[in-house]
């Protein structure tokens, strides 16, 4: 049985699991494939390119309603923030955004940034609200007051900090939405290099299933470099969860690879991998 759309926490939106990002490489035949294949969460970051803002507008002039275009903000002023999403719905051609991603917060965000980003809901230009952070401590204080619709956070069978410091602490009903990020650890999950010595390494797929095996996760988001790694990413949609061996052995070769090295190396070699594409990125 494969993976079904659910709702994405208390927002009421009908989600794929599997969301596309725009930071490695996406662009509009990527994302025409996506929406293809049944995919509508579209997170246009961390890396606003211009390819995939097109591969976006071309979807959207077709099946708008069903979209759920999210849009990364690191912004810290109120003209940046504006400017930023009026900026974002003029190249992804649309009325709104569906989702504000408030994106780096070691803390809740200042009150003034609230104020200004619930103006933004108010007159119709953002519908939802979400927030980035590699705190995971911020999450559970997040929830206290329910202003941030979605969570984004990090999320794999290396890093399972999330399970106990963010998962128990959601409701099982009325919660957040959950989107998670970096489901193979920036390559190194799938990497043999990194691998226990004779276990084959988990494809891709295999990532994204660990991940959303977890009951408290809505949507796993990808960052494909090409169109064959966006097929072997939405592979994981036709498999659905993992039994309890493989999910046992996902956190077998994510302990090992925690204890082999840290994930900033990781994270510098994936990064490296970019810059030395040329892309065009959106201001």
């Amino acid at each position: 049985m494969g993976f079904e759309r659910v709702r994405l926490g208390r927002t009421g939106l009908s989600v794929t699991r599997l969301g596309v990002a725009a930071s490695y490489g996406t662009d509009e035949a990527m994302v025409e494939e996506a929406v293809a294949r049944g995919v509508n969460y579209f997170w246009w970051g961390a890396i606003r390119t211009r390819k995939m803002a097109r591969g976006i507008r071309a979807v959207a002039r077709k099946r708008r309603e069903d979209l759920v275009i999210v849009v990364h903000a690191v912004s810290r002023s109120r003209f940046a923030m504006s400017k930023l999403v009026h900026r974002s719905l003029d190249r992804l051609g649309v009325d709104y955004l569906d989702v504000l991603l408030l994106a780096g917060h070691k803390r809740r965000p200042d009150p003034w940034l609230m104020e200004h980003v619930n103006r933004l809901k108010d007159q119709g230009l953002v519908r939802f609200l979400a927030l980035s952070s590699h705190r995971r401590s911020v999450f559970p204080e997040l929830e206290e007051d329910k202003q941030i619709d979605i969570f984004h956070l990090r999320y794999n069978a290396a890093h399972r900090g999330a399970e106990q410091e963010v998962f128990d602490h959601l409701p099982e009903q009325g919660g957040p939405g959950v989107v998670t990020f970096t489901s193979n650890r920036w390559g190194s999950l799938i990497d043999p290099a990194w691998t226990p010595p004779g276990e084959p390494p988990p494809s891709a797929a295999d990532c994204h299933r660990f991940v959303l095996s977890h009951p408290r996760v809505h949507v796993a988001c990808c960052g494909p470099s090409n169109m064959e790694q966006l097929q072997q990413n939405l592979e994981c949609l036709e498999r659905g969860p993992m039994s309890g061996e493989e999910l046992e052995r996902m956190r077998r070769i994510g302990r090992h690879v925690y204890q082999k090295g840290s994930p900033w190396k990781a994270q510098l070699r994936a990064m490296m991998g970019v810059v030395s594409r040329p892309f065009r990125r959106e201001s």
